[in-house]
């Protein structure tokens, strides 16, 4: 819930937006005393939407052909993908390329264009299909230690808050260079295949969104405590932005003269 949860119908900007004005940061202080961490966090950064992963075969088509498919994914994605079918396993990222070597998967997911290319991911598979519903609003997490924090004057606590602030903005415009410029990379220097996951298995992912949320809201009300707080807020917001944002689609087609891949 507090980096990549179930899907609200908001991107990664508006459920940041959540932490900072529409309650999240409330309910992160609630977990917080819960587990009983002493920790200060600041949420940054959030990131575009995860590709849905690199295959060694054709990729598949539909949401049925994902069954079986040894894949690695982390967090709440991994419970949604098995119960898609797929066969899931967690690694870290330094084990996904020997994993990959080894056959121990045939499928994954890691980040992103730049952080997949710099692990060469390109050198193990090259089918990358991006758009995903897995991981699609996340955003990350600077801590620091709560007693060394509290022990600062209030000035230096705020100059702490502002330059996580600072760091998110420049995360996400660096993000925005790199990606463009490594997807850019792999299609051309790494004869990767890039392609768009099918409408059908994004629309496959929100029903099996459902019903994992549905499954652990009744297991966890601190769970649909949060659920419900993202929802009131993503139904606001993204309201707001659907109506408001142009078609920035028809306008990329009218100035390079060409359709984008979507």
């Amino acid at each position: 819930m507090f980096g990549s949860g179930p899907i609200t119908g908001a991107n990664a900007e508006q459920t940041l937006g959540w932490i900072q004005r529409g309650g999240g940061d409330q309910l992160y202080q609630e977990l917080l005393k819960k587990l009983n961490l002493n920790i200060k966090g600041f949420f940054a950064f959030p990131m575009p939407t995860q590709p849905l992963g690199w295959f060694k075969k054709t990729p598949p088509k539909n949401a049925q052909e994902l069954v079986g498919y040894k894949y690695r994914t982390v967090g709440l994605a991994a419970d949604l993908m098995q119960s898609m079918g797929m066969k899931v396993t967690q690694l870290p990222g330094g084990e996904i390329v020997p994993a990959m070597e080894r056959g121990v998967i045939d499928a994954f997911e890691f980040n992103n264009p730049t952080s997949d290319r710099r692990f060469s991911a390109q050198d193990v598979a090259k089918n990358y299909v991006m758009g995903s519903f897995h991981q699609a609003m996340e955003f990350f997490e600077i801590i620091f230690n709560k007693t060394k924090y509290d022990s600062l004057s209030p000035e230096n606590k705020v100059i702490l808050k502002y330059a996580a602030e600072a760091a998110s903005s420049s995360n996400t415009w660096m993000a925005q260079d790199y990606y463009s410029k490594d997807l850019q990379g792999l299609i051309t220097k790494d004869k990767v295949k890039v392609t768009r996951t099918p409408k059908s298995i994004m629309e496959a992912q929100l029903k099996a969104w459902a019903e994992l949320t549905a499954k652990l809201n009744a297991e966890d009300p601190f769970f649909k405590k949060c659920v419900d707080s993202q929802l009131a807020w993503a139904k606001r917001v993204a309201y707001y932005g659907f109506l408001s944002d142009a078609d920035y689609k028809a306008a990329y087609e009218y100035v390079f003269k060409t359709k984008p891949p979507v």
